[in-house]
């Protein structure tokens, strides 16, 4: 049976790598069975961050090293996955600026060839328009690749340093369609929230 796949995209230095072992932490915690994949074969460092993630969650990882095809990782975990049980592959990809051509093509090849259940967008809650520049950007290059859905989701990272500033929450949002699926609210693995509507209602009220 095919596990469930969520792809985790978004610009370098959002926290991804964090949002996907919190996310990880979170799917573990409600009876889940969750698979890492090391998917960022660009930046130097990039396995072992989410290896010390992986041993400290007590979960598995799947990583080919550095230089390798983003697909072909992602493909092969998603093979290892099924072949041994794990029911949610967590796939980490290369934190890419939204313009830089080769990467964003070898992310809609990651995502077209394994057409993932979930592709989440990850970015800074104080971020503002830039944002929505980054995400429409991300969606511009899934839909040139052959990838047929908008994003699916948000996470909001450093949601709480925004205090009242939840602008970027409600922008992303409107713009786009695509719901905040969580905010990350600190350092730690169980600093990942669900959006409270009512919390930033009342923040634009104050």
């Amino acid at each position: 049976k095919r596990p469930y796949v969520i792809v985790m995209i978004g610009i370098n230095g959002v926290g991804k790598s964090t949002s996907l072992a919190k996310l990880a932490y979170y799917l573990k915690s409600n009876g889940c069975s969750p698979l890492l994949a090391a998917c960022d074969t660009f930046r130097s460092g990039a396995v072992e961050q989410l290896n010390v993630h992986a041993k400290t969650l007590e979960l598995p990882l799947y990583h080919k090293g550095y230089a390798k095809d983003p697909s072909a990782v992602a493909k092969a975990a998603i093979q290892q996955a099924s072949q041994e049980g794990q029911d949610v592959v967590l796939v980490d990809t290369a934190g890419r600026m939204q313009n830089n051509v080769p990467l964003m093509k070898a992310l809609s090849k990651l995502v077209v060839e394994n057409s993932p259940d979930l592709v989440l967008f990850v970015c800074e809650a104080l971020v503002g328009n830039d944002g929505i520049d980054q995400l429409s950007m991300f969606n511009k290059a899934l839909r040139q690749g052959g990838h047929v859905r908008q994003i699916d989701g948000i996470i909001l990272t450093k949601f709480d340093t925004v205090s009242d500033k939840v602008g970027a929450a409600l922008t992303l949002t409107h713009v786009t369609g695509a719901p905040v699926v969580f905010v990350g609210t600190g350092q730690k693995y169980t600093h990942l929230k669900k959006l409270s509507s009512q919390a930033i209602i009342k923040s634009l009220f104050r």
